[in-house]
């Protein structure tokens, strides 16, 4: 039986849809006669972006199963469905209403994982009259002081060092004072192909059926949401933390052993290989980073997987992954408008249909519109690659990868986009622009079998667009990246270009811009 809500309401914890874990730091004092929980799904969280149906669908899935889970709990919960008739749109007026009609004594909530977010909620307690507690999010392994205290007095915060503290803190794959294998990076090891064969002994995965919630959830999106891109005829992702769980184990037992050898590597219609597609639910909190680590670092003491494949994926969670994080509040807000290359194309209109004749950018991008997903690589060194050397803005980019992947949360979207895939904060994250020729997928992939470009060639109608813009970025930013120790090998290359090459390159460049590829 619901819970009724309290007459009057001491706290009001607003949990977001990004916070979907029992035990939640606003939920340890919850007194089950006095408080009750806030959610709200709104329209508003899927157009400030134009978000996908798979990304939507995901979140309000994850969210109306928390809420059964609360309620079964016997949890006061005050929610609003997306169709509700007294939706008000958004989070700020939801919020609003709900302190008008129930004046609770506080609100108290999670700190948020987006900026805009935290200031949203200040402004309309603030305005209501209603004291308001932000709670440290006890889901991270690095708080923001932590990572302050490791960036205060660095010239560059590389990941790599911060890792290493991480690794040492928390005694993950250490022997005493040293790293297991006696190396703290084993990626030199992760960079294979499949080769012209192809991979072979791919995990079937495990598909989650839609229940009854989710099928609901799926036909309020396609109603309400109609025009947004994507297709839910596919959807299967994992929406409750058994489901969760479930997932991991299956990543830990089928696919670790293969993940570092081949986490790189790229192949038609194989959308998901050895990767771990728990990345979502990471960020909706259905697991924590620690029941992660010790799972796959347990994989390693068994025997079950080589240090080279338990490394790489641990370095993703416990390194990248914090890491991120930390960047994104010790810059924001000002990071969002970082545009060091000073990027100013408008994104290719490609990027929503997948109707390109370049067949790596189709590939990647129909894979995204279908699942809500694309592995770390299809993400840097196609869609991201294409992006930064045909100079889009970083704010049109990122909003696109926030818009079509069911992991995207923008404190960990936004440092991965505009930092690592854009370069646009000018050497923050990345110590050199991610750039390369046709050729680096053509070796990565099986794409360029299927394509009608040649990533050998950089200039005439055989040229592969990737080839003549990777020049083109060169010619374009060569006096900015000149004393960039990283990239003097490329830079040299360039200038052993012809003029006439040059211009060649330079007007192909101008034609591809021009045209819809």
């Amino acid at each position: 039986m619901k819970k009724k809500l309290p007459q009057d309401i001491r706290n009001l914890i607003v949990v977001l849809g990004d916070q979907l874990n029992t035990d939640s730091a606003a939920l340890r004092d919850f007194d089950k006669d006095q408080d009750a929980v806030w959610m709200a799904e709104v329209a508003s969280e899927s157009t400030y972006v134009w978000s996908s149906k798979i990304r939507t669908a995901l979140f309000l899935s994850a969210m109306r199963h928390f809420r059964k889970e609360l309620e079964d709990q016997q949890y006061s919960v005050l929610y609003t469905e997306l169709d509700a008739k007294d939706n008000k749109g958004s989070l700020d007026k939801q919020l609003k209403h709900t302190l008008s009609v129930h004046q609770p004594q506080a609100v108290k909530l999670v700190e948020p994982g987006e900026y805009r977010l935290q200031a949203v909620f200040e402004k309309v307690c603030t305005q209501s009259k209603i004291p308001i507690e932000f709670v440290e999010d006890a889901h991270f392994l690095a708080s923001h002081e932590d990572f302050a205290r490791h960036a205060e007095g660095r010239k560059q915060l590389r990941m790599e060092f911060f890792y290493r503290e991480m690794r040492k803190r928390y005694n993950v794959l250490m022997n005493g004072d040293k790293p297991v294998g006696d190396n703290w990076n084993f990626d030199a090891s992760n960079r294979k192909s499949f080769g012209k064969s192809g991979p072979s002994g791919v995990p079937e995965r495990r598909l989650f059926k839609p229940d009854t919630i989710t099928q609901d959830v799926i036909q309020c999106v396609n109603d309400l949401l109609a025009d947004h891109p994507g297709d839910l005829s596919n959807f299967s992702w994992p929406v409750t933390r058994k489901q969760a769980l479930q997932a991991l184990n299956d990543f830990i037992q089928d696919c670790l052993p293969d993940f570092g050898t081949y986490q790189d590597a790229m192949w038609t219609d194989e959308p998901f290989l050895y990767h771990s597609l728990i990345a979502a639910c990471l960020n909706l909190k259905l697991l924590h980073p620690r029941e992660v680590i010790e799972a796959a670092e347990k994989a390693f003491q068994t025997g079950d997987a080589p240090i080279e494949a338990v490394e790489g994926f641990i370095r993703q969670i416990l390194g990248w992954r914090e890491y991120v994080r930390g960047i994104y509040w010790l810059y924001m807000p000002d990071y969002l408008e970082q545009n060091a290359l000073e990027a100013k194309e408008a994104l290719p209109d490609f990027y929503w249909t997948g109707n390109t004749s370049m067949y790596c950018m189709q590939a990647c991008i129909s894979q995204t519109l279908q699942w809500g997903y694309a592995h770390h690589i299809q993400r840097l060194m196609v869609t991201g690659l294409f992006s930064l050397l045909y100079g889009v803005n970083p704010k049109e980019i990122h909003a696109w990868y926030l818009a079509v992947y069911v992991d995207a949360v923008e404190w960990v979207e936004l440092p991965n986009t505009l930092g690592m895939s854009q370069y646009g904060d000018g050497g923050i994250m990345a110590s050199k622009p991610y750039v390369a020729t046709g050729k680096y997928i053509q070796r990565m992939s099986n794409y360029c079998q299927h394509c009608q470009y040649d990533p050998a060639e950089s200039v005439g109608d055989k040229a592969c667009p990737f080839t003549t813009l990777y020049w083109d970025f060169l010619i374009r930013h060569e006096n900015k990246l000149q004393n960039n120790n990283r990239m003097r090998m490329q830079l040299r290359n360039l200038q052993r270009l012809q003029g006439d090459k040059k211009k060649a390159i330079q007007q192909r460049a101008r034609a591809l811009r021009s045209q819809a590829i």
